[in-house]
């Protein structure tokens, strides 16, 4: 008895001493921070401690990218089975670090956005004192989302931490609001772009291949074309995202480079295609597991590009920080020293290890459930409505786009399967007369018909009994008796809502943290 209750005890505990581990492990990342900083250190004693605490808020922020972020661009292919947990985190480190090292950049504005003028601020103290507060709030906030399993965008979170601390440092009159504006409308763009996207390209597949009687044929026909289309659209996305650092091209010079580079792969991959449909069944699961890797293909890349990108979220206050303390003066650009684009990078790689997996099963699992082809239409909309927004001048946000693209397949299907049981509760009333099993039969032919098909069996049925048709208000009825909800609504709303108050709480802290920081460092 006294055994079983020494198990109970250490069957409790497990959980705290994991995540007690997990904590141990992040402040030993921030002391070899702090260690690592006053070694690079180039600003002078007079300013290294100053140095020394932004380079540690840097790493805090890197990994509460980390293990936020992350999760978008890997949580699909996980949730689809394409990838385990051990191996999405093995690819998401390996290709955000050398996105971030590769081609992270050499400069970086200083201004997140060009949300607030920087002649507001008055001095480069007064500079330092703001982007600190910046990052740590936006730090924060990451923190306290990651916590609550909300995944937010982290440019956002640093543009409400510049925002706020800038208002603070200078005054209201230092903001650019119509900067802010278009940001607050990419909270509705950037997910309705990606969930519409990602619904779209779910249909075709289903409307192209599982929708027809011999569906392995159709992948045969079509699949390699969906991945030449992907690599097509990833290419023209890392070149113009991920490598716009290191080798600067317009749009068509990138989308006929990719087009050439997605000609190539798919002559490469139709006969590969067609070799492995050969060893197939003829059903829905056989299908999928075609996709797994194009998937892993877009994991990978999509981590790449993150990690180009969105380092500057966590080094960018920190060089802009390094800038002022060497210089003296606030400069609209500055210059990223290797040691700090190290921070942001390995920053990433150790935030994702350690509390990556709670965001990634929150994308791949919780909100709705995934295959690997609704995984393969996420990771397509993600790359799509970036190219598309960019080439339009709308502000967009990765996170918002690769969620909306699950919410927008999870939708989907819930119309689908809403519109399908309407159909078969009608095909029932169409046979209220006639032996159950003919009605059986018949629910059976038309689920196994393909899309041109079901139309006509019902088209027949109705001429057929047209006495049994139903009146417009009778089909909204049987579409409500039959609803469906395959999205989790209490992740959508807390989700939603984490996206809405993103700028202003991280703003509202920063100006809080500005005034804190500010006090202590003025004599």
């Amino acid at each position: 008895m006294e055994l079983q209750n020494i198990n109970d005890i250490d069957d409790a505990t497990k959980q705290s001493r994991q995540e007690l581990f997990r904590i141990g492990i992040a402040l030993l990342f921030i002391v070899g921070i702090m260690l690592y900083a006053i070694s690079q250190n180039t600003v002078g004693d007079s300013h290294s401690t100053l140095l020394i605490i932004a380079a540690m808020i840097g790493g805090y922020m890197a990994m509460n990218i980390g293990a936020n972020d992350v999760a978008n661009n890997v949580g699909p292919a996980v949730g689809s089975k394409a990838l385990t947990m051990g191996g999405a985190i093995l690819i998401a480190a390996t290709f955000e670090a050398a996105g971030a090292l590769i081609a992270g950049g050499d400069v970086v504005s200083t201004i997140k956005k060009g949300i607030i003028d920087p002649s507001g601020v008055i001095s480069g103290d007064t500079f330092v004192w703001m982007m600190m507060a910046a990052l740590l709030a936006g730090a924060i906030w990451l923190n306290i989302a990651t916590a609550l399993g909300a995944p937010v965008s982290t440019s956002h979170s640093i543009v409400g931490g510049v925002l706020g601390a800038g208002i603070a440092a200078g005054g209201i009159g230092i903001a650019n609001w119509d900067k802010m504006g278009a940001i607050a409308a990419s909270w509705v763009i950037s997910p309705m772009l990606g969930g519409l996207i990602a619904a779209a390209f779910l249909y075709m597949i289903k409307r192209f291949i599982t929708y027809r009687t011999d569906m392995l044929q159709a992948a045969k026909n079509v699949v390699p074309i969906f991945i030449a289309v992907m690599v097509w659209a990833f290419s023209t996305y890392l070149i113009l995202k991920g490598l716009n650092k290191i080798w600067k091209v317009d749009f068509l010079t990138a989308a006929g480079t990719g087009l050439v580079i997605a000609l190539v792969i798919f002559f490469i991959v139709n006969p590969l295609i067609i070799k492995a449909a050969d060893k197939l069944s003829n059903d829905k699961e056989s299908v999928n597991s075609l996709f797994t890797f194009p998937l892993i293909f877009s994991a990978a890349l999509l981590s790449f590009a993150h990690g180009a990108n969105d380092v500057a979220n966590a080094v960018g206050p920190l060089a802009a920080i390094n800038e002022a303390l060497s210089s003296g003066q606030v400069a609209a650009k500055a210059a990223i020293p290797l040691w700090v684009m190290m921070i942001g990078a390995f920053g990433i790689v150790v935030g994702l290890a350690l509390y990556g997996p709670k965001l990634i099963k929150t994308v791949g699992y919780e909100i709705t459930e995934l295959n690997k082809m609704r995984a393969f239409c996420v990771a397509m909309a993600a790359a799509i409505t970036v190219i598309i927004a960019s080439q339009l001048g709308l502000p967009v946000s990765s996170t918002h786009i690769a969620v909306g693209g699950v919410f927008g397949v999870g939708f989907l299907r819930e119309y689908l399967k809403t519109s399908y049981g309407a159909m078969v509760e009608e095909i029932k009333h169409h046979h209220e007369s006639d032996n159950p099993e003919e009605v059986e039969a018949f629910l059976l032919e038309f689920k196994k018909a393909a899309l041109e098909k079901k139309r006509q069996m019902l088209y027949e049925l109705k001429i057929k009994s047209a006495k049994a048709n139903l009146t417009k208000k009778e089909r909204k009825q049987l579409k409500k008796v039959y609803n469906t909800e395959l999205v989790k609504r209490s992740h959508l709303y807390r989700i939603v809502a984490a996206w809405v108050i993103t700028v202003p709480v991280s703003g509202i802290m920063a100006a809080l943290l500005f005034f804190t920081i500010r006090g202590m460092m003025m004599p």
